[in-house]
């Protein structure tokens, strides 16, 4: 099992910053990759960014993120970083932290981003 846990989120005016962290205590050895997804009221869950834990530190992000948000990890592999900039009202959801080990999803409880216009 692998528990997270999210800080950093709140209130932001429009062009804003906020740093979202995510701690991950338990079976960390068996994760592969680690993530942050949200979800807006009325919509599904969508893919934020993620970052290997096992391939270099390899990152990928959603379109609609690219060129604001940079996810990154400490060297111990146990916290996993989102800056997020230039931030938009359109951001405005509950961001949740995800560790995939391969063969299950680990999820945290959210942290609401709300960013006012």
């Amino acid at each position: 099992q692998v528990q997270l846990v999210e800080s950093g989120g709140g209130l932001v005016q429009a062009g804003g910053s906020l740093r979202l962290s995510c701690a991950a205590s338990g079976s960390i050895f068996s994760v592969r990759t680690m993530g942050w997804y949200r979800q807006a009221p009325g919509k599904q869950r969508e893919l934020v960014a993620i970052i290997g834990i096992t391939t270099g530190g390899s990152t990928m992000y959603a379109d609609s993120v690219k060129g604001r948000f940079t996810i990154s990890g400490d060297n111990a592999k146990t916290t996993v970083y989102l800056q997020m900039n230039s931030l938009k009202p359109e951001d405005t959801a509950v961001y949740y932290c995800n560790a995939n080990s391969g063969y299950q999803h680990y999820w945290g409880q959210g942290t609401q981003v709300t960013v006012s216009s």
